[in-house]
């Protein structure tokens, strides 16, 4: 997957971070395929990294996982149900890395300066946050595009998670379900807006994906998605 993305990227010259995960540490069911866990993930995830010249990143969960996933990823990512998590935030922080930091489905938006501000504290001037949707009654997300525009005029760094945004927590009993379909238009109008990036899930077959399945982008269509992407902001220069 890292090489198919990775030629679309060159083709179009689109910056790219590999991103996959060493343990899904909050599936929904416990018979959930989980991961290869993580020192071996983590070192999995450096070799791709090396081998296709690409920066990689990852979630981590405890204070101990910081500390040897900085040994092998470029970017720590902290997962939005432990955004506010302070012992994280500082362990992610004292590794040197960028750290990229989900919003809680939980936060409003001007609440996440104070994530911000922790890490600075911590001695992290390289972070970001990234909007993936905010719980919208049960099994259900809902992306505010107006969370985009207000973080930013913080002066924070923004990312628009497409995939996650049109998931559907535990909305098939034991699984996530999802709108995947709609990830390119939440995608659209999230470049709109102006934001520094954009995440998306992907993969060449999404039905036999072992996570997420339901709210990946095929691979296929992934070129003319951020051909869209890329028009969008282009007309914003």
């Amino acid at each position: 997957m890292a090489r198919a993305i990775k030629k679309i990227c060159d083709k179009l010259t689109v910056p790219f971070f590999f991103k996959a995960s060493y343990d899904k540490a909050n599936r929904t069911s416990v018979k959930s395929f989980r991961g290869p866990g993580g020192q071996e993930g983590c070192r999995v995830l450096g070799e791709i990294g090396a081998a296709l010249g690409v920066p990689v990143t990852t979630d981590v969960h405890t204070e101990a996982q910081a500390a040897f996933a900085a040994e092998h990823i470029d970017l720590l990512q902290v997962p939005a149900f432990l955004c506010r998590q302070s012992d994280l935030l500082e362990a992610c922080a004292m590794t040197g890395r960028p750290v990229n930091v989900k919003k809680g489905q939980f936060l409003a938006p001007w609440d996440t300066i104070h994530i911000i501000e922790k890490l600075r504290a911590f001695g992290c001037e390289k972070a970001l946050i990234t909007e993936r949707g905010t719980t919208f009654g049960y099994n259900n997300l809902v992306a505010d595009m107006r969370s985009l525009y207000l973080m930013r005029k913080e002066g924070i760094p923004v990312v628009f998670d497409a995939t996650h945004s049109v998931q559907r927590p535990g909305g098939l009993g034991g699984t996530t379900g999802g709108d995947g379909e709609l990830a390119p238009v939440l995608a659209r109008a999230a470049v709109a807006t102006g934001v520094d990036g954009v995440f998306m899930e992907t993969h060449s077959n999404p039905a036999d994906a072992l996570s997420d399945g339901p709210n990946q982008i095929p691979l296929e269509h992934l070129e003319s998605v951020l051909v869209s992407l890329l028009r969008i902001h282009e007309a914003l220069q």
